[in-house]
């Protein structure tokens, strides 16, 4: 009598398992560091704690080495935004800002940014986290565009490699490209004032 008249299925041999292909786990690896790094930021959240506390392991680091593209058809005084990379951070105190159409955050922060932008000796750069180009494009349209050059992050990879927990966030850069200061969260205007700008006074004095 065979296996098929008994209704019972042979048994699989090792050569059989063999064939079978193992998971590519490092694939997974960023992602699990990034929920991990997320994970913490919720942490601190729920706990009461302030975001500000957490520590970051690029402060006093060089910004990671990337290159974005920039959004389609978005320009600032009838001149196209180009996108930036690493390079772009040297030679002047530059403020990183992380932002996205989709996020209120962002909105809620975004005349800070406006003002922030009339700040002598800086530029300030916008990494567009996830974003849609024609999203970007209505939101800076609606709202102004502080930023001398936008990046598409779309996959937020880059962002993962600057250590972002989520959006908005902003970053202060010296002009040798090392990362001095970090930002979780969105500027209110009290924190703008009170903490912001006197860490970006700190930077700017000791880049001259």
């Amino acid at each position: 009598m065979s296996a098929s008249d008994t209704g019972l299925e042979p048994e699989k041999t090792s050569g059989d398992a063999s064939k079978k292909r193992g998971f590519p786990v490092l694939v997974l690896l960023p992602l699990v560091i990034f929920a991990a790094l997320a994970g913490l930021f919720l942490f601190q959240l729920t706990m009461g704690n302030d975001p500000q506390k957490i520590p970051s392991a690029l402060i006093n680091k060089p910004a990671p080495d990337f290159t974005l593209s920039a959004v389609k058809n978005i320009s600032k005084d009838g001149v196209p935004v180009p996108g930036f990379s690493r390079e772009d951070l040297l030679g002047k105190v530059s403020v990183v800002n992380v932002f996205a159409s989709w996020c209120g955050p962002c909105r809620q922060e975004h005349p800070l940014l406006e003002d922030l932008a009339k700040v002598d000796g800086i530029q300030l750069l916008g990494i567009n986290y996830k974003d849609k180009p024609e999203n970007a494009r209505r939101f800076l349209g609606s709202l102004g565009n502080p930023y001398s050059r936008i990046g598409v992050d779309s996959a937020g990879r880059t962002a993962i490699e600057w250590g972002v927990y989520g959006v908005p966030e902003t970053f202060v850069v010296d002009k040798e490209g090392m990362i001095r200061y970090k930002f979780i969260g969105p500027l209110d205007p009290s924190s703008y004032k009170d903490v912001f700008l006197p860490e970006l006074s700190k930077v700017i004095a000791a880049s001259q």
